[in-house]
This record gives C-alpha cells, sequence and structure tokens, in this order.
C-alpha cells in the first residue's frame, strides 16, 4: 500500500523531463579518447574478431552503433553487456529482439565477477564460430586469432580480458582495473588469453561520442560512471537519479534516504538525510564565523553509490527506450505499476 499511494502521488508532482543548462559538462571527449580511436583503426588488420562492450543497465542509451561501426569494420562483431547483475533481466530478451530487427544476431550478457557467468561461457566458443565462418583475408594463415575489445569506459573491458585470462590459462591479471573511467588510455600490446586454442586480445580505451544526443542519455552515462563524477558533479547525478526513480515509480530511496515521501527536490532530500545521518560540514559565513550546514555533497555520493552497487534493486535505465524505441516518452503508469509490482 504504501509504495501504491507513492505512485499516486508521483502522477501528480513529478517533473516528466530532465533540464540541465549546462550541456557542455556531458560532452566528455579527452585527447586519449581520439587517439585511441585511430589507433585501434591501424590495429585491425591484425583483429579477427571485434567484442563490444557497454553497461545492461544502458543498452541503448549507453550505445552509439555509427561511432562504433568506423572501429569494428566488417569484422565479425559480438555485443556483450556486462554488470548484468545490476540491470533487471526481465528486458533481456526485449534487448536481444530489438538488436535482431536491426540485424545484429550476437548479443550476450555477462557479470564479469562471476567466471561461472553463462554468458562467459558462451564467449570464447561463439567468438571461434564467427571466425570460423569469416573471411580473415590476409590472417587466413595464421594459427591464432586475435580479438579487440571496445566499448565505453568503464564497462569491464579489462576485467574481461583478465578473467579470460585467468580461466584459459591460470595466468594473473594482465591489465589494471579500476571504479572510475578512464584507467585504460591507449590499446596496449596484444595478451594471451588462450593456448588452446590459441587467442590473443588487445585492450583498448573507452570511447565515447563527442556529442551525446540526449540530456538524458548523457546523464545516464554519468549515473552508471561511465563519464568521471567530476566532470558532471555530485549533485546533478543525484538529481538526474531521483528524477529518474520518481518518474518510474521506483521509490525504494525514501527508506534508505530517511525521507518521510517522495520528493521531487534534490537539496530538501540530500539536506534531510545529511541530517538525518548526522552529515555537517563547517562553512564560513560571511561575518567570518564558521556554521555547521548538511552535508549534502555526503549524501548525493551515498544516494549514487547505492544505485551503483544495485541496493534499490536491479535497474535498467532504458525501459523507455526498450518499451517505446519510436520514442523517448514516459513508460504507462500500467507498465510501471506492473514493473515495480515485479
Amino acid at each position: 500500500m504504501v509504495f501504491l499511494s507513492h505512485r499516486i502521488y508521483a502522477a501528480k508532482q513529478f517533473r516528466t523531463t530532465f533540464q540541465l543548462k549546462n550541456k557542455s559538462v556531458l560532452h566528455w571527449f579527452p585527447g586519449h579518447m581520439g587517439k585511441g580511436v585511430k589507433e585501434m583503426q591501424k590495429k585491425l588488420k591484425s583483429v579477427d574478431c571485434i567484442i563490444e562492450m557497454h553497461d545492461a543497465r544502458i543498452p541503448f542509451s549507453g550505445r552509439n552503433p555509427d561511432a562504433f561501426q568506423t572501429i569494428s569494420g566488417l569484422k565479425p562483431h559480438i555485443l556483450v553487456y556486462n554488470k548484468k547483475d545490476l540491470a533487471d533481466n526481465r528486458f533481456e530478451k526485449l534487448v536481444v529482439m530489438k538488436h535482431k530487427e536491426q540485424g545484429f544476431e550476437n548479443v550476450l550478457f555477462t557479470d564479469c565477477r562471476d567466471d561461472k557467468c553463462r554468458g562467459l561461457r558462451k564467449l570464447i566458443p561463439l567468438v571461434q564460430k564467427e571466425i570460423a565462418n569469416s573471411s580473415r583475408y590476409n590472417r587466413s594463415e595464421n594459427k591464432d586469432s586475435c580479438l579487440m575489445v571496445i566499448g565505453v569506459p568503464n564497462v569491464g573491458k579489462s576485467s574481461l580480458i583478465n578473467l579470460l585470462r585467468n580461466k584459459y590459462m591460470l595466468k594473473s591479471n594482465a591489465v589494471r582495473v579500476g571504479a572510475a573511467p578512464g584507467i585504460t588510455r591507449s590499446v596496449g600490446s596484444k595478451i594471451k588469453i588462450s593456448d588452446d586454442p590459441l587467442i590473443y586480445i588487445y585492450d583498448t580505451p573507452g570511447i565515447l561520442t563527442p556529442k551525446v544526443p540526449s540530456v538524458e542519455d548523457g546523464m545516464k552515462l554519468a549515473l552508471c560512471s561511465n563519464i568521471p563524477d567530476k566532470e558532471v558533479g555530485l549533485l546533478l547525478i543525484a538529481d538526474f537519479l531521483l528524477f529518474w526513480m520518481n518518474k518510474h515509480g521506483r521509490f525504494e530511496y525514501v527508506n534508505f534516504l530517511d525521507c518521510e515521501n517522495p520528493s521531487d527536490d534534490i537539496s530538501e532530500v540530500l539536506a534531510l538525510s545529511a541530517v538525518k545521518n548526522d552529515k555537517f560540514v563547517k562553512v564560513k559565513h560571511v561575518e567570518g564565523k564558521y556554521v555547521s550546514l548538511p552535508n549534502i555533497e555526503f549524501a548525493a555520493l551515498q544516494f549514487i553509490t547505492a544505485f551503483r552497487k544495485g541496493l534499490f534493486g536491479p535497474t535498467t535505465l532504458d525501459i523507455d527506450k526498450i518499451n517505446f524505441p519510436e520514442k523517448n516518452g514516459i513508460v504507462s503508469q500500467r507498465r510501471i505499476e506492473g514493473w515495480t509490482a515485479g
């Protein structure tokens, strides 16, 4: 009954679009990305298959097919949606179906933190099948296979390489990983991930498009940590998370942040949470005296981190794009109620 009353409240009170005054904060395309694209294109002649990785929570907002087509060319191509443990798996079939309608057959969902993941077990056999059925041209005489893993920043490309290397060679990690985007900044040397069959792989820097198609697409990338927090700002990211949860009838944050009711005011929500958690920061007043104010930056980070860890439950942010591929509109109340009721 609590969630039903929240949904009624939401229908009357909340924003239907997310406004952003300075859209330039979403256009993160540092120099190493442009350089990385050129390096990838140079390596293509020595590559047999492309593995394109993205975040399963944003299967369409996080992927620009045109941008990656310039890198992958006509090579066999496998699309991997990682972090499936954080996404709502009820949408997987719809995502695959939409890709098949566009002529894209090879789609896997993975969790690189689980070496027993079904998607990961399918990956190398699928790679071998695709290479065997393709024309290798200048590499037809080579006994080894060479892969290249591409995608946006911070989706687990390096983690995938380490996991495959551990699984098939029982070797230690070969590439550095981190929780923030931009750890890998150039195309590295070939890394062996299997002796039998003999397979090598290139790790590559995460690539975004110089201009994000829409504000909401860009904010989803920021929320999923594909754009560094410092580029967008914690308060903006937290505000978008609040907007999205309210819009889709997801009110798990009410209890987590100790709110009395759902709210559309991020400053109010974060200040209340900071006060209830006894988190304050001293700020110098205009008169020279220090005053204690609610630490809303701490509360914002706590809110965002809870989403990124999956504490609000499995979430697919692209629900609008999946249900309504022809437009990015509001999901009907019936859809929201059916989805949240699970």
